[in-house]
């Protein structure tokens, strides 16, 4: 069964772990969070995988659901579980080329797949330091707020990247009205 599409929150039912969810996503794996086997990293393509799809929505599996969103949005922000971030359509298939100004030198290019998933990956690895940071016991309050700051100020400088993604929602935001 090919995989390669399910997100984080997917329900899925494997022949020797039982019920579980997508927690993580890697390039070729899941990692899958079991009922009763904790956490594996299965590949995207295991034929031991099959999605679960509710038969009959009610109220309750709408509530859990939410339940569930919640317990996702706690795990991405405290196991650097990333998301799946899409490109804007319009940039797919498409290059970036770094022209010298010395026009004898050759150009770089590189694939805009390729730079849109370091700015993701850049943007995930400041959100676990950002986490490790306010979690940290021995930075007092103040020490925490000034080096708060500067990765406002990070967030604010890469703003730049924000015609790369897809949705408004997965945009980096410095400072509002700072002008960066």
């Amino acid at each position: 069964m090919d995989q390669l599409n399910l997100g984080i929150g997917t329900r899925l039912q494997h022949t020797q772990f039982g019920p579980g969810v997508i927690t993580g996503i890697r390039y070729a794996t899941y990692l899958i969070t079991f009922i009763n086997h904790g956490t594996k990293e299965i590949d995207k393509n295991d034929s031991n995988l099959d999605e679960i799809i509710p038969d009959n929505v009610t109220e309750e599996i709408e509530t859990h659901s939410d339940v569930e969103k919640s317990l996702l949005k706690i795990l991405r922000l405290w196991n650097g579980v990333s998301e799946v971030v899409p490109l804007g359509d319009k940039w797919k298939g498409g290059n970036m080329i770094l022209q010298p100004a010395d026009k004898s030198q050759k150009p770089k290019e590189v694939p805009v797949e390729v730079f849109f998933h370091k700015i993701v990956m850049l943007r995930d690895r400041l959100r676990v330091l950002e986490q490790q940071l306010n979690a940290h016991k021995q930075l007092s309050d103040e020490e925490k707020v000034n080096l708060q700051q500067y990765i406002t100020r990070i967030y604010g400088t890469l703003t730049t990247f924000n015609v790369l993604f897809r949705n408004k929602e997965q945009w980096f935001v410095g400072e509002k009205g700072a002008g960066e």
